[in-house]
């Protein structure tokens, strides 16, 4: 990497003329400069495209029929030429060291770092004002550090994603970029195929804000459908396992994934018996739900939840160094084929 990378700021948005503007400045703000911002309009029908123009050439814009987020993004990756790639929600802003905090620690942490996650503030529409790291709880010591057991933790939990991170495009080519079959936790999966690439870099300061409840989301009709949802996730966490399974690495993570994967088949089951509709399947449904409230309780609270496992970033900055010299490739643990 040169001293000072290109970064893509990816902006995909869909019927948010109200808001887009306001997620575009605080790119156009950023304390770091080599930027380029690309904007994807996936299919607005709203006056997005006359909000854009007025930008000029500080962005380029990218018109397509409504393919949903994974799709946006993707073309987003496709049309840009940054060594790092950023995503930023149109309804969401970064904070201005966004981009400069997420490059000096790529950069501190050495080639074996696929990508870093910054903390967020997330802004509830009840009011609510929580971080990203306090929901998933992510204890982080340290104000920047390696990650070391992030596919551990992702297999237990949604950790907010994509307009929180930065990753190197080489990273997010060998990983495939978002599924475009997917138009929910498509972010949740893409986190899942990077936590197999290396650990990662985090930084405990919010970086950026997130906003609830904005109209017209890209995501807004597959979050409607709880069963889809569902069943989403059991697919992407069974995919995971499969490619595990294959490769023999991350036992800790299979087990965990399996264990997971049981739960959610009840999980879903549940959510199937409520939309019958009938008295006796809706309260099954509910002692259903009921049970598995009380196993994360009791989870969370034992020693098998995994927490976060941390490393200094100089160690990894020592590590990526030996590597560079002599010629070795990502460790074993983190190469899955």
């Amino acid at each position: 990497m040169t001293q000072q990378p290109l970064v893509s700021a990816i902006v995909a948005t869909y019927n948010r003329a109200h808001v887009v503007g306001e997620a575009i400045e605080s790119i156009v703000r950023q304390s770091y400069k080599n930027i380029e911002i690309i904007v994807v309009d996936d299919g607005s029908t709203d006056n997005t495209l006359q909000k854009l123009a007025g930008f000029g050439e500080r962005i380029t814009v990218i018109s397509q029929k409504n393919a949903g987020p994974a799709a946006a993004r993707n073309r987003g990756i496709k049309e840009s030429s940054g060594e790092i790639v950023t995503f930023l929600d149109s309804d969401d802003i970064w904070l201005p060291s966004f981009i400069e905090r997420h490059v000096n620690l790529l950069q501190n942490a050495g080639e074996t770092v696929p990508c870093s996650l910054a903390n967020s503030w997330l802004h509830f529409s009840d009011g609510r004002r929580l971080t990203s790291f306090d929901v998933a709880l992510l204890g982080v010591p340290d104000a920047e550090t390696i990650w070391v057991n992030v596919a551990d933790v992702l297999a237990t939990r949604f950790i907010m994603f994509t307009q929180m991170v930065a990753v190197r495009r080489s990273a997010l080519e060998r990983a495939g970029g978002f599924d475009e079959n997917l138009w929910s936790l498509e972010d949740y999966d893409l986190a899942l195929k990077l936590s197999f690439e290396g650990p990662w870099g985090l930084i405990r300061e919010p970086l950026a804000v997130w906003h609830q409840g904005s109209t017209d989301s890209l995501s807004k009709k597959a979050y409607k459908d709880q069963i889809r949802l569902k069943q989403n996730m059991i697919t992407l966490r069974g995919r995971a396992l499969t490619r595990l399974r294959h490769s023999g690495q991350f036992p800790s993570t299979q087990k965990i994934l399996d264990r997971e994967l049981n739960y959610a088949h009840w999980d879903l089951r549940a959510a199937q018996m409520e939309q019958r509709g009938t008295w006796f399947a809706r309260t099954i449904a509910r002692l259903l739900h009921l049970a598995e409230r009380a196993r994360m309780i009791g989870y969370r609270r034992s020693p098998w939840f995994p927490r976060v496992e941390v490393k200094p970033v100089e160690v990894q900055s020592t590590v990526a160094k030996q590597n560079s010299t002599d010629g070795l490739a990502v460790p074993d643990r983190y190469v899955i084929r």
